[in-house]
């Protein structure tokens, strides 16, 4: 399958409380789904000042990107995203509010997810990642 030339994309993962920041995307690839925030990165600018900007423009929140945490691919046709996800903390307690290319967002306690239309692969990185329950991982 021939994905095209590959984008540079990150993804930013905010757990508190047992709760996972997220997004349902309004906007391909993924539209309907739930995600965690997260875009291109702009040319000329660094990973984690993308990761802070996708996070303000879909959710409306300030954070402070932490580590890397691992990197994930989708190849379809006519599309290669390379998506690096770092931590995030959020730094104001307010709602989240979508924006930009979110239709929804809201903070989804962590036991929740089976219940809701995720993006391919995401609850087998959080798994992967140690950030949710092994017993997460068959419903991906």
């Amino acid at each position: 399958m021939s994905g095209g030339r590959p984008e540079l994309c990150v993804g930013a993962i905010a757990i508190e409380d047992d709760r996972i920041l997220l997004v349902r995307r309004g906007t391909e690839p993924g539209k309907g789904l739930w995600s965690v925030p997260g875009g291109r990165v702009e040319a000329g600018e660094a990973m984690v000042a993308a990761v802070v900007r996708e996070l303000r423009e879909e959710t409306g929140l300030a954070g402070v990107c932490g580590q890397m945490l691992g990197w994930v691919e989708h190849l379809t046709v006519g599309r290669h995203l390379v998506i690096a996800d770092f931590r995030v903390t959020i730094l104001d307690g307010t709602p989240p509010v979508p924006g930009s290319d979110a239709i929804e967002a809201a903070w989804v306690d962590v036991a929740d997810l089976d219940g809701l239309p995720l993006v391919d692969g995401l609850t087998s990185f959080l798994v992967e990642q140690g950030l949710v329950p092994g017993s997460l991982l068959s419903l991906d």
